[in-house]
């Protein structure tokens, strides 16, 4: 029976990393004995990885190298990685080695024990700064709430029993959150706390910008919750509109002219704010459909490299 770990590591302008995550992930699953494979998913780089990995596979037999035509993002490359990959059981982790390697001899022990799903939970996330916990604390709580599922300390870093890893590759829309698509599929589960490692090369690639637009495309891609927010908006001021109907024909019943105009105002511009807000969640959901309705690839790959598994 194959027991292979295929192990996939999406790669974003990371020369640096490169050769030391191939050493520390290679020695480690020789030393206990887990055969194994390492995909690394060039995600469009700018820098020098893909000559790295081209690099480490003439060097290292168990290195696999798919590289994009273009920069597809993190999401798309778990999935090319997942669908390249050969083995039994599929891993997926950070190629900076954040996710602590020794974390995956855990996981796999436990998917031999029979688990197919077994989630690395963070029990700390290390050196953030304070802005950054706050958006991910806010994020982690709108999507835990929208999905039911809780993933305030929630990661990529998984691994997979193929069977899993079939269903999550047949799933047809374009725009996949895999964070929460993992749990969503459902098989048996089980969890690994691990502590986010620090860096010892390079940076993170993640600007604030960048993670306020992961953070928007996966709420609107998993769950209609914003569609929501507009729906609790409208009732809101439906409620106020006859609260201040039943005011203006008391008022002109009464004999009381009826004032108030810096009040009307206020509320003109408060109201067409909405609007305007509620306007844009709804044309980002249509832009949306949009992009599913075209069903273009998740990600088109310009070459790959390594033999499969024997």
């Amino acid at each position: 029976m194959d027991k292979t770990l295929s192990i996939v590591l999406p790669s974003y302008n990371e020369e640096q990393m490169i050769e030391k995550t191939t050493e520390t992930i290679t020695d480690l699953m020789e030393q206990e004995g887990i055969p194994f494979e390492l995909i690394f998913v060039n995600d469009g780089s700018k820098d020098g990885t893909w000559e790295e990995i081209l690099k480490q596979k003439d060097i290292n037999p168990h290195v696999k190298g798919v590289c994009f035509s273009r920069n597809f993002g993190k999401e798309a490359a778990i999935s090319a990685g997942m669908d390249q990959a050969a083995g039994a059981c599929v891993a997926v982790m950070d190629c900076d080695l954040q996710h602590p390697p020794e974390t995956l001899v855990t996981m796999y022990r436990l998917w031999e024990s029979g688990f197919q799903v077994i989630e690395g939970i963070k029990a700390s996330r290390g050196k953030e700064s304070l802005i950054y916990k706050m958006f991910a604390k806010t994020f982690y709580k709108i999507i835990s709430n929208a999905t039911g599922i809780d993933m305030s300390r929630a990661s990529d870093f998984k691994l997979l029993d193929r069977q899993v890893v079939d269903e999550y590759l047949r799933l047809p829309e374009r725009n996949v959150f895999f964070r929460a698509l993992s749990s969503w599929v459902g098989f048996k589960t089980t969890y690994v706390e691990f502590d986010v490692q620090q860096r010892t090369a390079g940076k993170s690639k993640w600007s604030f910008k960048s993670l306020a637009r992961y953070a928007v495309n996966n709420i609107t891609s998993f769950s209609a919750a914003p569609m929501q927010i507009v729906t609790f908006f409208g009732f809101i001021f439906f409620l106020v509109a006859v609260i201040l109907g039943i005011q203006s024909l008391y008022m002109y019943f009464s004999g009381h002219a009826v004032e108030g105009f810096t009040t009307v105002i206020l509320l003109l511009l408060f109201v067409g704010s909405v609007l305007m807000f509620s306007l844009g969640v709804i044309g980002y959901y249509i832009s949306k459909i949009y992009e599913e309705v075209k069903m273009r690839p998740r990600y088109i790959i310009s070459e790959i490299v390594g033999t499969d598994i024997d």
